[in-house]
This record gives structure tokens, sequence and C-alpha cells, in this order.
């Protein structure tokens, strides 16, 4: 095992995605493109890179290693972003909202998913992404589904596109319409798909709409816990486990949780938070450049076009869902 880690094959392709991620994150900084986020921007890389040059295979341990094991490790180091006292205390009714959000979600994708005949695995992650917290939610929820490196892929490159157009056509209307600045948060945060996202657009609602946005979306993001624990304990019912009744458990979500409950309880230096925070964005960053390369145009053309389509209706079902739900509360 561990000379397969010190392969050089394998820290070659350890460093490939780093590179490539840590260009994604310069690029990210530029004022055109700083709004589509360094996770779009490393997905699309991998993609043109598979297209021109090919899948660099004499590397492929290792960027499969990035794709799969340290995006779980991210997923982890996700939970640094919560705190439960804070949403027990003051978010509470995030939580009934929230919950309402993903089950409109997963039944509005489920819908579609039967009217359009489409690629089921990616309408699946899509409905978690949307409902919960984008790409986080799509890598942890395909992991419980073992769903494809190529659907997984595709369904963060939806969910990042879509989100980011959203986030930025709220940014215009709040003003537009002077909409109050708690309201406009609430609705951010329980629309928008990304954390990065529900931040883009909360800024236009002042410091009022930014804590209201980033409440309702880590609200959110804290019932991937028991969403994830959900779906397992449903593919495992339906694909039949073993005699004695057990389940495939990915460790990795029990992990997310402790660090969750870690981060409520214990202080942690804001100096240690950030470099917590910086590293988790990096690790997410190398993943998608895995992702990317596992993906082709003729699958995009194949499975992605119905899936966009669902996501953009959807997307604007539950934008206009949580506006009145938002307005009526406040």
């Amino acid at each position: 095992m561990t000379e397969k880690y010190l392969n050089r094959t394998f820290i070659l392709g350890i460093a490939f995605t780093l590179l490539i991620a840590l260009i994604s994150m310069g690029l990210a900084q530029l004022p055109i493109v700083q709004n589509i986020g360094a996770l779009a921007i490393a997905l699309l890389i991998g993609l043109i890179y598979r297209q021109i040059l090919g899948y660099p295979e004499s590397i492929r341990p290792g960027i499969t290693f990035s794709a799969k094991k340290l995006l779980r490790v991210a997923i982890v180091l996700y939970g640094f972003k919560l705190n439960l006292q804070l949403i027990i205390s003051e978010g509470w009714i995030m939580l009934v909202l929230g919950t309402g959000v993903i089950l409109l979600s997963f039944l509005l994708m489920h819908a579609f998913n039967k009217f359009m005949d489409t690629n089921s695995s990616i309408m699946f992650l899509l409905a978690a992404g949307t409902g919960i917290c984008g790409a986080a939610a799509i890598s942890a929820v395909s992991s419980i589904t073992k769903a494809k490196e190529e659907d997984t892929a595709i369904s963060i490159g939806l969910i990042s596109v879509v989100g980011t157009v959203f986030a930025l056509v709220y940014t215009f209307i709040g003003p537009a319409i002077n909409m109050d600045n708690s309201v406009y948060g609430l609705w951010s945060g329980l629309s928008l798909h990304e954390i990065a996202q529900v931040v883009l657009a909360g800024a236009t609602g002042g410091d009022d709409g930014m804590a209201m946005a980033l409440l309702s979306k880590l609200s959110r993001v804290f019932l991937l816990i028991p969403v994830s624990f959900i779906i397992m304990y449903a593919f495992a019912k339906r694909n039949h486990t073993d005699a004695k009744g057990k389940v495939d458990i990915p460790y990795f979500l029990v992990f997310f949780l402790v660090v969750t409950v870690l981060n409520s309880f214990i202080y942690i230096p804001d100096n240690i938070r950030n470099i917590i925070d910086q590293l988790t964005t990096l690790l997410m960053v190398m993943a998608m450049v895995g992702l990317g390369l596992s993906v082709s145009l003729k699958s995009i053309r194949e499975k992605a076009m119905k899936p966009l389509i669902a996501l953009i209706i959807i997307s604007i079902i539950l934008s206009l869902v949580t506006y009145y739900v938002a307005s009526f509360i406040n």
C-alpha cells in the first residue's frame, strides 16, 4: 500500500491536479471570471485538456486519488463551516424551511426525470446539489450512490454554472425591486446552490442581508448529514444488503459529523480557521480537475442537455417559491 502512494506516477498525478488547481484559483481572482469560481474553472480546464490532449493515462492513479479521496477529505473539512449551536438556537426555523427546499428539489427532479426520460443518476445528483449545497452535496451523494465520475462531473458543472448565473441575476433583482435586506438574504440563502453563490448574492443585501443569507444557507448545509444517511439506507435497502443487514457506511460522512460537532463546541483561532478554509478549497478544486478529465464532449451532448433544461426550470420554480416564503415570514 505504501509503495502505491510513493509511486512516481501517483505523485505526478497529484502534482498535476495541484498545478491546475492553483492556476484555477489564480484565474478566479481576475475581474471578469471571478464570479465563475475556482471549482467551475478547474472543471472546465480538466474537460478542455481531455478533449485536446486526451486523458493523461500515465498519471491516472494520482488523478483518480484527487478526484475521489481528496474530495472526501474536502467534504470532511467542510464541517468546519458549520456551527450547530448557532443553527439550533437561531436557525431552527431555517431547518424547517431548508427541509422544504430539499423535498421540493427532489420531488421536482423526480417528476422532470420521469417526464423527460433522461439520465436518472445526474438528475438525482442535481436534486441534492439544488436542494442542499451544490458541489459538496453532489460529491457526498455520488459517493453513496456509487455514481460514475462522469455523471458527478457533469452535475457539478451544471450546478456551478446555473447557480452562478442565478446569483448574478439576484444582485440586480434585489435593488431593482427595492427588496428588504432581510427578505433578500433569506431568499438568497434558501434558493441558491453553493455557499460561494450565496456570498456573491448576499453582499448586495448589506450586513443584515448577508447574515440572513449565510444562516439560512448553513442550515441547508447542515441537512446534508441527515439527508446523506437517509439516502444511504434507502439505497442499501433497494440494492438488498446481505442477510445480516449490514450497510456500507461512507465513513467520511461520520468524520464530517464529528468535525461539525468539534467546530461547534471548541474554539478555533481565526488564523487556523482561515488555513483550514483555504485547504478545503484547494482540495475541492484539485478534485474538480480530476472530475473534469473524466468527461468527454460526447457525453455532455448525450447526457447534459435535458438535465440542464430541467435544472434551469426547477431553479426558477424554487426561486419563486422561496421568494414568496421569505416575504411572508418577514
